[in-house]
């Protein structure tokens, strides 16, 4: 149980509703998602899965991207709520932070603002579910990560990307494109290897320019075609390696990494993609490596999303990872 000291310090701009869904009766041979969400930090307990949203438009917008991800949150929830659950378990829902208005910097004080949420749920020993939004969400992630215990203390961070792009885009403002560059430059600011891996990127997808930044900051990368089925063997070592390189993993999922008929409400929908069976296996290896702290899901657009496939498969890799943990 956490103390009223501490709830305070998880701090969002739109309180959790109330997580609704299908209902087949008492018991835990009954037990779906919705039973097993509460909103009451003060009773949460460490291990306790935390989701927080990021609803947010903006870096899309400045990406030039369609908009619409600033409704994924909502989708998210709705699709995982109704899903049955194996065995009990436990999650905190702290609610979301809003990226509203056409201030010059709204988006940076957003990210701002979820990054001092996950610090304060990643410290109270809560593995933390952010559903987003655009990309941007993946450094207000980081920031959040940064100001943790564990990586003041020395704890060595990895930051593993499922994604058709590498977001290392070096704009004049921060975008949907630029999260994982934003990375580099802090963790070169604090005098720390910058360990970001990539998994799926599409080469039509990425400029030469992009490919020569990542290799210029040590990026390791897998090719989406080298994550076929025929290549799961190839990206679970990828993964492997990962997980041997950081005792800290925030997990950044782009839902364009999948292909466009599993994912089509994205914001950039995959021509290729990467199987969703060889994305779930990479999920369920993270979240049981026991190095989860954090993982954002981006880019579910549920204005494009034919019979909520996205949402459905976005909450899929959730409940796998969170399960996988149990």
């Amino acid at each position: 149980m956490t103390t009223h000291q501490e709830a305070q310090d998880v701090r969002t701009d739109v309180p959790a509703a109330p997580w609704a869904g299908r209902d087949d009766g008492p018991g835990a041979e009954n037990l779906r998602w919705h039973k097993a969400v509460h909103l009451d930090p003060e009773q949460a307990a460490p291990g306790d899965v935390a989701f927080v949203g990021f609803r947010s438009d903006e870096g899309v917008r400045r990406n030039k991207g369609r908009q619409g991800a600033a409704n994924g949150p909502d989708a998210l929830r709705r699709a995982l709520a109704s899903m049955a659950l194996p065995k009990p378990l436990r999650a905190l829902d702290a609610g979301d932070i809003e990226v509203a208005g056409d201030g010059e910097d709204v988006l940076e004080a957003g990210q701002q603002r979820l990054g001092s949420a996950v610090a304060a749920l990643v410290d109270r020993g809560h593995p933390v579910m952010v559903l987003g939004g655009g990309h941007e969400v993946a450094y207000g992630s980081y920031s959040g990560l940064e100001q943790t215990r564990t990586l003041r203390e020395g704890g060595r961070l990895g930051v593993l990307n499922l994604d058709a792009h590498f977001d290392l885009r070096d704009d004049v403002r921060p975008s949907s494109g630029t999260p994982f560059l934003q990375m580099a430059q802090s963790e070169q600011r604090h005098g720390r290897e910058f360990n970001y891996w990539v998994l799926g990127v599409s080469q039509p997808s990425n400029t030469e320019r992009l490919f020569r930044t990542a290799d210029t900051l040590g990026v390791r990368y897998l090719p989406d075609s080298d994550c076929g089925l025929l290549g799961l063997a190839r990206a679970e070592r990828f993964v492997d390696e990962f997980l041997a390189s950081c005792d800290v993993v925030h997990l950044s999922i782009d839902l364009d990494v999948l292909p466009a008929a599993v994912a089509p409400g994205v914001s950039a929908p995959a021509a290729y993609g990467v199987p969703m069976e060889v994305v779930e296996r990479v999920c369920h290896r993270v979240a049981a490596s026991g190095k989860l702290a954090v993982c954002d899901i981006a880019e579910l657009n549920p204005g494009f999303d034919v019979d909520q496939r996205t949402a459905r498969a976005g909450a899929r890799l959730i409940h796998r990872m969170v399960t996988a943990r149990t």
